[in-house]
């Protein structure tokens, strides 16, 4: 089975990244694996470090762009990062399991699972691969755009993120779709 699932759809800047993970064998057990979101960053990081070893599975990861984002919208954009990355993930005919319903554009069969990365381990693994990645890709972001503090906010809309924007408008990352971006760019 792959487990497919995606980072980043409410953020306010960057993009959707999406992770697909397959196990080697389907008995696997990763002590400490769960939903990205319930772990801690330290843990996420060493836990992606196991995944991407090699000696569990493969992976693969994709994104959609924040063009991508303002032209599909956020659902769609999230799905065509899935699809990649399921595409990238190369010769699979198992089942395909996706976090949450049923992905209208993924392009493939597959098996919505809502909570997914909750309870099923290669949606856990592709939830910490996705996370760990766009968190390092927001990093990155954060070196061009140090005003906005992506480092520490991710692109969500913290206090200090909406101040950031107010003073300096959105930057090139920025959904200008979303709100308050768009009421910033006006400004």
């Amino acid at each position: 089975m792959a487990g497919v699932d995606e980072v980043g759809r409410g953020p306010l800047a960057g993009p959707v990244v999406a992770a697909a993970y397959v196990f080697h064998r389907s008995d696997t057990v990763i002590a400490g694996l769960d939903d990205s979101k319930k772990l801690s960053p330290k843990k996420r990081e060493a836990l992606h470090a196991v995944l991407t070893s090699g000696g569990h599975g493969r992976w693969a990861v994709a994104e959609a762009s924040v063009e991508e984002i303002e032209k599909h919208n956020i659902l769609v954009a999230s799905q065509m990062a899935m699809r990649r990355a399921l595409e990238a993930l190369g010769d699979f005919s198992g089942v395909i399991l996706v976090d949450g319903p049923k992905a209208k554009h993924l392009g493939r069969d597959h098996i919505g699972v809502v909570k997914g990365d909750g309870i099923c381990p290669s949606i856990a693994a592709a939830s910490v691969v996705a996370k760990v990645t766009r968190d390092r890709i927001l990093f990155r972001f954060s070196q061009l755009y140090p005003q906005y503090g992506f480092a520490t906010n991710q692109g969500y809309g913290t206090a200090a993120h909406l101040q950031a924007l107010a003073e300096h408008g959105p930057c090139p990352i920025h959904r200008r779709s979303f709100l308050p971006v768009g009421s910033a760019s006006l400004s």
